[in-house]
């Protein structure tokens, strides 16, 4: 009797991901399709070794239980804060994210968001669409890129894509971080170590990289904002919650800082009435830092590899923090 193949079931988020999921889904896997709900889902887990999905699926206590034959949860994402970690960690299941494959996006719409608030893109459009060039008026203050300072706050694998890229544009560039590098590798990538109160009052544009948890909730608040420059612009690719939303409204409408570049928000999507809606010194995107038609590959790549891996008895990559060995 044929022994059956390792079952991954996988929640795409569209119909049109799903289908390149199958075309780049190993030969020796029994791929299965599933809602991010429901029964259909329950079903496939029940004889399931392998679940690939976005936070977005709710993964309870009872998730574990109705998939006993679990030994690892895939993520597309980078972030896992969604994660019940407990419920992991009580089911000896590892939670692994996707490796930096949206890492190279991150950090490009990290760039765009600091060169789209320094040269006031928004105004510029609206003003030429709406007839008004150049604004009929004074030119507003623009500021350029190169020579600047960046502060980094978490330099992770996409702390260090944005470093990069920063360099490329004649950036000088300093971090903080809790992982401190050695001095080969911060002279490597062109870095400098700052403690945050350095950074946030040395830094002409500041870039948030950091996960959420305990201690990254709120670590920007009014106290770290007060000590940026008054043409600072501080930019979030991270999560919302990593900046004290109103500390950040304030120090904005009061023209303390010279604007933000947010692609995160404590709720998402915003509210209506939240006034970071109607600030003029703020770019906003709709948490699409890290979706792009070329990463969704680089996910299943990872993903897939991260199975085939475990399939052949070797451990996990990218297992997150709080459930690695100690």
């Amino acid at each position: 009797m044929s022994t059956p193949l390792p079952r991954v079931v996988l929640v795409p988020p569209s119909p049109k991901t799903g289908e390149l999921a199958r075309e780049l889904a190993p030969a020796g896997l029994d791929l299965v399709l599933a809602p991010e709900s429901g029964a259909e889902l329950t079903n496939a887990l029940g004889s399931a070794q392998f679940m690939v999905c976005y936070p977005n699926v709710k993964m309870p206590a009872a998730f574990y239980r109705s998939a006993p034959n679990l030994k690892l949860v895939q993520l597309l994402s980078a972030g896992y804060d969604a994660v019940d970690i407990e419920a992991a960690r009580a089911a000896g299941v590892p939670v692994c994210n996707n490796g930096g494959a949206n890492a190279i996006s991150v950090a490009e719409h990290a760039i765009m968001l600091m060169l789209t608030v320094s040269r006031r893109v928004v105004w510029q459009h609206a003003s030429v669409r709406g007839g008004r060039w150049r604004g009929n008026g004074p030119a507003p203050a623009m500021y350029e890129l190169h020579d600047k300072t960046l502060g980094i706050v978490g330099l992770g694998t996409i702390g260090k894509k944005v470093a990069r890229l920063a360099r490329a544009f004649g950036m000088k560039v300093i971090y903080t971080d809790v992982r401190r590098l050695t001095e080969d590798e911060e002279d490597a990538i062109g870095v400098k170590f700052r403690l945050l109160k350095e950074l946030m009052s040395a830094s002409d544009f500041i870039s948030l990289n950091v996960p959420l948890n305990a201690s990254t909730k709120h670590m920007i608040g009014a106290g770290e904002l007060a000590l940026m420059k008054p043409t600072a612009i501080i930019v979030n690719t991270s999560r919302g919650p990593v900046i004290d939303e109103p500390a950040l409204t304030k120090v904005l409408s009061e023209g303390k800082i010279f604007g933000a570049g947010l692609d995160v928000f404590d709720q998402e999507p915003p509210p209506a009435n939240n006034p970071l809606l109607q600030l003029d010194n703020v770019v906003l995107t709709a948490h699409f830092a890290g979706p792009t038609s070329d990463n969704h590959v680089a996910r299943f790549r990872n993903a897939f590899d991260n199975i085939q891996r475990m399939v052949r008895g070797e451990p996990p990559l990218w297992v997150v923090p709080e459930l690695k060995a100690k």
